[in-house]
């Protein structure tokens, strides 16, 4: 059943005008700083041939790209986050579900599976423009799979927030924003960690930022991926039990 709901919701998006114009969008924007990329690289090249363990073009090209690609997927993922769940709040479409024989936990499964399949098709476009590089050059295959997993990872968070936020609301707009907060929130909150040493620790922990960037120098640490883990799992079983909550009311 979870896979019927993943299914719909993904075939949903791939139907969604709004789901192709940011798909579009990302692509159109990353394609840009992608060829800007490789214009540096070829600019400094003659300058690298000379240098003892210079950066190549996993670090110049590659990382840069999945650096911008989190940014832009952040900023465009609330809007289509939104709708998964407060459009069907909204329209009354979600009675028909509670009334279906399912539990709540494959509902909320589903919807995210399936939001997460069309995130898994944007970040392949994505991977195919530094696998572009390997008609001219080499690549470090073991930093680009780093980065790739920390993007899917972070990516993969933004939606598990996003489908929570959206369970909250029966008004898309209000999602997004709310999305957006929180999102803000966990990218940003390892700037107060001046403010002392534990509580620094602790915000640095916390930071979306700090354990991406880790996996942008190829590091995979068990740290960073437990805490995605955490993250993901904590948004969706919040999602199931506001949920579950709403089915009681009705």
């Amino acid at each position: 059943m979870i896979g019927v709901i993943a299914s719909r919701e993904w075939k949903s998006l791939f139907l969604s005008p709004l789901a192709w114009s940011v798909l579009g969008v990302i692509q159109l924007i990353l394609a840009w700083i992608f060829l800007a990329q490789i214009d540096t690289f070829l600019q400094v090249q003659s300058r690298l041939a000379g240098m003892e363990g210079a950066p190549g073009l996993t670090d110049l090209i590659a990382t840069p790209l999945f650096g911008a690609a989190v940014t832009f997927l952040m900023l465009l993922t609330p809007l289509l986050t939104m709708r998964l769940i407060s459009d069907e709040l909204r329209n009354g479409t979600f009675s028909l579900l509670l009334t279906a024989p399912v539990s709540m936990t494959q509902i909320v499964l589903g919807k995210y599976l399936g939001f997460m399949g069309f995130i898994a098709v944007s970040l392949g476009l994505t991977l195919l423009m530094p696998l572009s590089l390997l008609i001219g050059g080499s690549l470090d295959f073991g930093k680009l799979a780093a980065a790739l997993l920390g993007l899917f990872l972070a990516t993969a968070s933004f939606a598990a927030v996003g489908l929570f936020i959206s369970s909250l609301t029966a008004q898309p707009a209000i999602a997004a924003i709310g999305t957006y907060g929180v999102l803000l929130f966990f990218w940003i909150i390892n700037l107060a960690a001046e403010t002392g040493e534990q509580s620094g620790r602790l915000f640095n922990w916390l930071s979306l930022q700090s354990h991406y960037e880790f996996m942008m120098r190829g590091l995979i640490r068990t740290s960073d991926l437990i805490y995605y883990l955490l993250l993901i799992a904590a948004f969706l079983l919040l999602t199931i039990r506001r949920l579950d909550n709403r089915r009681r009311e009705d």
